[in-house]
């Protein structure tokens, strides 16, 4: 049965400590202390398993729950890995025979419930629901990843929301900075450990995301067109890997952000110019209902039949302080 592990708090003076979530909403503190979620993956296994036996004696709701996925980490990311959002972003799904990868810098991480900052100069804010693994393995070199051997790689699955400034990444073309602003990355509010005659799970899951309580994107892991194990193996060919490091898997469609197919762009580009194109790419989106300031956030992955909860985050958009 899937272990839901949490980080968390017993109040603002307190140091943040790991526990394993019941049935029943209280948590079973571990034992031990584990400054990271590396050191947690490669020490912890005893301590957690220990305490999954056991009914939890502090209650959830009395605690702060922070990301579950501590920093430095790498957070390494999937773009335009589901069917559907190929298609609302100009692209053929059919023809993508290789996996976008991108990153966001760790200063994006932040809690499952925790505000999320507006920087004052983007208009486009958008979100992106993500089932994210956690990595187990410390990889140097190329490996080869498959079904069999996917627990040997993957300690965990959590949600992820990759936030999108859309008016810095496209029309600058700055995937990571468009991305990593502070906030940009809430992570949790679970550790979910699948045992290994559960990993398959991670393609059966079904993920939900909501504006304001009005559902934006749903759809299930059953449509990733680049499976864990294909992109874990591809990842491994250029990229160190650590326990605890971040693996975003891509999003579905519902985002707010659109894209015409790539023949109109060039046109558009030939008549109007780079600049004055995405001067009307902005123009023309800020019709459309990017998050603002006063917007709350959901964000949840579960498996249909109940076989794992990876929980729910809830994410509120603020506006910048005035300092």
């Amino acid at each position: 049965m899937a272990t839901n592990l949490l980080r968390y708090r017993t109040g603002p003076s307190a140091g943040a400590t790991w526990g394993v979530l019941d049935g029943d909403g209280f948590v079973a503190p571990l034992d031990g202390a584990y400054a990271t979620t590396g050191d947690l993956v490669e020490h912890g296994e005893d301590d957690w398993r220990a305490r999954a036996t056991e009914a939890g004696s502090v209650a959830l709701d009395d605690v702060e729950v922070l990301s579950p996925v501590t920093t430095p980490c790498r957070v390494m990311c999937q773009g335009v890995n589901y069917r559907e959002h190929a298609i609302e972003s100009g692209m053929d799904p059919d023809a993508l025979d290789f996996n976008l990868f991108f990153d966001k810098t760790d200063a994006s991480v932040t809690g499952p419930f925790d505000d999320v900052v507006r920087p004052a100069h983007v208009r486009l804010l958008d979100y992106e629901i993500e089932m994210a693994l956690v990595l187990r393995s410390r990889v140097r070199g190329p490996v080869t990843v498959t079904r069999e051997n996917l627990a040997d790689h993957v300690f965990a699955v959590t949600v992820a929301n990759d936030l999108s400034a859309r008016d810095v990444q496209l029309p600058q073309g700055q995937f990571l900075k468009g991305k990593s602003y502070r906030g940009f990355c809430p992570v949790g509010p679970y550790l979910t450990v699948l045992e290994r005659d559960e990993i398959g799970l991670v393609d059966e899951l079904d993920l939900t995301l909501a504006v304001n309580g009005e559902v934006r994107q749903h759809d299930s892991t059953r449509h990733l067109l680049h499976k864990p194990a294909e992109t874990l193996t591809e990842l491994s060919t250029f990229c160190d890997l650590d326990p605890g490091d971040l693996l975003l898997t891509g999003t579905p469609s519902g985002i707010t952000a659109g894209s015409p197919p790539a023949v109109v762009r060039r046109l558009a580009t030939a008549i109007l110019g780079e600049r004055r194109l995405w001067q009307a790419f902005v123009r023309t989106n800020l019709k459309k209902p990017y998050l603002v300031p006063g917007d709350v956030v959901t964000a949840s992955i579960s498996h249909p039949l109940g076989a794992a909860d990876l929980g729910t985050q809830r994410t509120a958009i603020v506006a910048p302080r005035d300092v």
